[in-house]
């Protein structure tokens, strides 16, 4: 209905905003009576694509259900009403260690109200940083979808999930480097969503000994950052002070370098000016739409359980 050619409904054709664009039906030779929805692969144009899948909703049962159906339903998590989410699976990318980490269906079931801020910000870790940029995006996408519930009162979604998927890989389709005259020949600072590596190695890790380019390195940040002091690039040095970790007038000690460093300099870098962060590849979509029933009034339960996971988002990002 919502990619029929002839829809002329409002309501349908802002949905198609938000979910994977549909390319018809298909039936395999060998099966011919059975039939499968053609929908769009929406991690196709990512490299190292991170991947969360919610199920949005106080119910995942829908208004026929049987008394048998909710009773297995709500066993399965029980916690569905009052959180209004479930998280059903994720694949995170890990930069550290160039491979993925994979997170199922039982792992979002273990998730209470005090750990379920915890849990999600897991999908959002690459383990070297948080990916605030991914989060704020995330958002975003979810308020057009909150502002498209808010404003039909003909359908009603049960046991449908949004897909969450970011670009986890700091080697992306187009990378960015540091703009001009900031960095130059072997100290190269690559920022890319928040990833920020000094002296890679090809396979993506830290090298070991990271001090040894350090003070280089941050002679000419302190450099760049003395000519462009009022420019974009400003790193606003004065309001890291409380992480002690850069001085306008002094050099990194002895007490750094031997000390955890890696975390230091993501305090730094993880936040730098909006503006000239790589703006975050993300995509969030509504799938497993199955059990969609008309209606005559708002969605209730999707819009709690939605308006619940984008707090915990934001709770996330503020912390």
């Amino acid at each position: 209905q919502v990619y029929d050619s002839e829809c002329c409904d409002s309501v349908l054709l802002e949905l198609r905003e938000y979910l994977p664009k549909y390319f018809g039906v298909w039936s395999p030779p060998t099966a011919p009576n059975d039939t499968y929805l053609k929908l769009e692969d929406v991690t196709r144009k990512f490299n190292k694509p991170c991947i969360m899948d919610v199920k949005i909703g106080q119910k995942s049962y829908d208004p026929y259900a049987s008394a048998e159906k909710i009773q297995q339903q709500v066993s399965k998590y029980p916690l569905m009403e009052e959180i209004g989410f479930l998280v059903l699976g994720m694949r995170v990318y890990r930069v550290s260690s160039d491979s993925y980490e994979m997170q199922n269906q039982h792992y979002g079931r273990s998730l209470t109200k005090e750990t379920v801020k915890d849990g999600i910000s897991k999908f959002f870790h690459n383990g070297y940083c948080l990916r605030k940029d991914a989060i704020a995006a995330s958002i975003q996408k979810m308020e057009k979808i909150l502002e498209w519930f808010e404003g039909q009162e003909q359908l009603n979604f049960y046991a449908s999930s949004l897909l969450f998927v970011y670009e986890g890989s700091c080697q992306a389709t187009e990378k960015r480097g540091v703009p001009k005259g900031l960095l130059s020949g072997a100290d190269i600072l690559e920022y890319n969503n928040n990833i920020h590596v000094i002296n890679s190695t090809e396979n993506g890790k830290i090298e070991a000994s990271v001090s040894k380019g350090f003070s280089k390195f941050y002679a000419l940040h302190k450099k760049a950052y003395s000519k462009r002091h009022h420019s974009q690039l400003s790193l606003q040095v004065e309001n890291l002070e409380q992480d002690n970790v850069w001085k306008s007038s002094t050099c990194i000690t002895q007490e750094h370098l031997n000390g955890n460093v890696l975390p230091q300099l993501e305090k730094v870098f993880c936040h730098l000016p909006a503006d000239i962060k790589e703006s975050a590849n993300v995509e969030v979509r509504m799938i497993d739409f199955a059990h969609v029933f008309p209606s005559n009034t708002k969605d209730e339960g999707y819009i709690y359980g939605l308006k619940n996971l984008m707090t915990v988002l934001q709770n996330i990002l503020d912390n």
